[in-house]
């Protein structure tokens, strides 16, 4: 190992070493940039995935799950009126809020974030979010038979929450806390285990994998040696060839310069994404219906911290400041950049060494 991963040129026959270093550059180089190259692109595609995948549906999920809480609280104050509910219909309120969560949920789907059985699922709930509306109908056309029309909103109620509570003047959005197991069965229940589902693969992907760590470590100690062997080499044939200066081998060391940015960029890539695992935290169990109705009706009075908006546009930010936009789209290239450094340092040495089998310099050591 020694021999070919930190050889000295001193007391070493010209062609022996030339040959060494034939067979430890170009292959140091593939390993380094092969480690590094999946690694990096690895960080950068779970970035990409949390950014245009999971963290959009996470938050279209909490703003259908809010959407539809405000309905039911809008559908219940406008159909204790009575008769006055029944002529001039539910409030523009209830409509946007169902309409909004129809649109969140279509946008889950599309979102490409849930597996096959989540997108079945999904395709369920938005079923039973078109059930829950036509009860909601129903209880509005009896809205003046208060037998009927409290039965329609208790069963529209119960549909969306497996613990319901009626909305009351002091508490017009009551709490619907989500079942789980068998039990999980409402439109609440289904979102909200689908938003722990979709947390804990995000959480999986902002953390450090075993395989990242030792295509790390292996990058790390390929490009050190590579680095050293490139510096010796040089050193070699400047002092036996005279050879100021190779210029292929030179050209060949210049995706190391890329190293420091990969790494800082790659970097600031887990940082952001470890800090969008509280805000997504915040979307699944700080937001409310309260929240969203307080930051819908004032907003001009500046942006609610724990408003989805808000979080969403948090996630979005952390992210974007979480890598180095000029590095977008290099991590495809930096295995094939290793490659063809490999190609040229073999190339270079393996014409070196022909020559110097052919004509020995004046001073050589043979």
């Amino acid at each position: 190992m020694h021999r070919y991963a930190w050889p000295s040129g001193g007391g070493h026959r010209n062609r022996a070493y030339l040959r060494d270093r034939l067979v430890a550059l170009p292959l140091l180089t593939v390993v380094a940039f092969g480690a590094l190259g999946w690694a990096y692109a690895g960080v950068r595609g779970d970035s990409a995935y949390i950014r245009d995948r999971a963290a959009p549906a996470l938050v279209d999920l909490a703003d259908a799950r809010a959407s539809l809480l405000i309905a039911q609280g809008e559908a219940e104050r406008n159909l204790a009126e009575g008769r006055a509910a029944e002529l001039s219909g539910l409030s523009e309120r209830y409509r946007t809020r169902i309409a909004r969560a129809t649109q969140s949920l279509n946008q889950v789907t599309r979102s490409g974030a849930l597996t096959v059985a989540e997108e079945q699922e999904l395709r369920v709930v938005s079923a039973l979010v078109v059930d829950y509306t036509g009860w909601i109908g129903q209880a509005q056309g009896h809205a003046t038979d208060p037998v009927l029309r409290d039965a329609g909103l208790s069963y529209a109620r119960s549909m969306l929450c497996s613990q319901a509570a009626a909305a009351t003047g002091k508490d017009p959005y009551p709490d619907c806390p989500a079942a789980t197991g068998s039990a999980a069965t409402s439109i609440v229940d289904r979102v909200t285990g689908m938003e722990g589902r979709l947390r804990a693969r995000l959480a999986d992907r902002a953390a450090w994998g075993a395989d990242t760590i030792a295509a790390t470590v292996i990058a790390v100690l390929a490009l050190v040696l590579l680095a050293t062997g490139l510096w010796r080499t040089v050193s070699f044939l400047r002092h036996r060839f005279r050879i100021r200066l190779s210029i292929p081998l030179a050209v060949a060391a210049l995706p190391l310069l890329a190293v420091p940015f990969l790494t800082v960029d790659a970097l600031l890539a887990l940082h952001a994404q470890h800090e969008t695992l509280p805000v997504t935290g915040a979307l699944a169990e700080r937001t409310s219906p309260e929240t969203e109705t307080v930051a819908e009706e004032r907003p001009f009075a500046g942006p609610e911290p724990q408003a989805i908006e808000t979080l969403g546009a948090r996630i979005d930010e952390g992210l974007a400041d979480g890598r180095l936009v000029l590095l977008d789209g290099i991590a495809p290239f930096v295995f094939p950049a290793g490659l063809v450094g490999a190609a040229v340092i073999a190339g270079t040495l393996h014409a070196y060494r022909r020559e110097y089998l052919v004509v020995t310099r004046p001073g050589a050591v043979v």
